[in-house]
């Protein structure tokens, strides 16, 4: 089945380019040029994988990754023009999976995109998929990728869920930054540590009741972080 892909920027030459190069490929591409209309699309289908730019008229990119996200972890990667490391933070804290700063080439595009979804289609194949994982107040059901903490269903992101599902696996051991780096993210990702601390700061503002004094998702000082499980 072919992989689905939206592309959104308001620059018509680029999103043509893109189009062009992941048909060839065989891949399955909506467009769209503006916010609003991507906001519709992803509501209205189910993608593989959102490029979405942030500088786009009538909603930007991080209100669109935002909205997105309180329906579906389908994966985003951030297209942008700008270079400053904090516009690219700002992007993951929104949500975003990954970014790509213009001007890129297209062969790095589809490498990420292609390396996203082969994560992606692991671990749904997995075996170790067809299994829940229940420990403390958590219940991670790994086929539908959904958490229920005491029962209610806690909405996460993609990687966020990834992350969290690493840690509960492997209870008390301690993971540096860059081994979750390259565990969740992959070793071909060109990001730094900081993505780990954007996502586990946002994963603990889901799970814990008080984010400033986590009782499940740990920080070894000095280490790196770990799973409680006697929380």
């Amino acid at each position: 089945m072919a992989k689905k892909v939206l592309v959104v920027d308001d620059e018509k030459l680029i999103v043509k380019g893109i189009r062009f190069s992941l048909e060839q490929d065989g891949m399955e591409v909506d467009c769209a040029y503006d916010g609003e209309e991507a906001l519709k699309l992803a509501q209205e289908n189910a993608y593989d994988m959102i490029l979405l730019d942030i500088m786009l008229p009538k909603l930007d990119g991080f209100a669109v990754c935002q909205q997105i996200r309180e329906f579906s972890s389908m994966p985003i990667v951030m297209l942008t023009a700008k270079g400053d490391d904090m516009d690219k933070i700002l992007g993951l804290e929104y949500g975003a999976d990954d970014y790509i700063t213009k001007p890129f080439n297209i062969l790095e595009v589809k490498a990420r995109i292609k390396a996203i979804m082969r994560r992606t289609a692991g671990k749904q194949q997995g075996p170790e998929k067809s299994r829940r994982i229940e420990t403390g107040d958590f219940q991670l059901d790994c086929e539908s990728r959904r958490l229920f903490i005491l029962g209610k269903e806690v909405n996460l992101t993609a990687k966020e869920f990834d992350l969290l599902e690493l840690l509960v696996n492997n209870p008390n051991k301690v993971y540096s930054r860059e081994n979750l780096l390259n565990l969740v993210w992959g070793y071909e990702y060109p990001g730094d540590v900081r993505t780990v601390d954007v996502h586990v700061r946002r994963l603990r503002e889901k799970i814990e009741a008080n984010p400033s004094e986590p009782r499940y998702v740990l920080t070894k000082w000095g280490v790196g972080y770990y799973y409680a499980q006697n929380s």
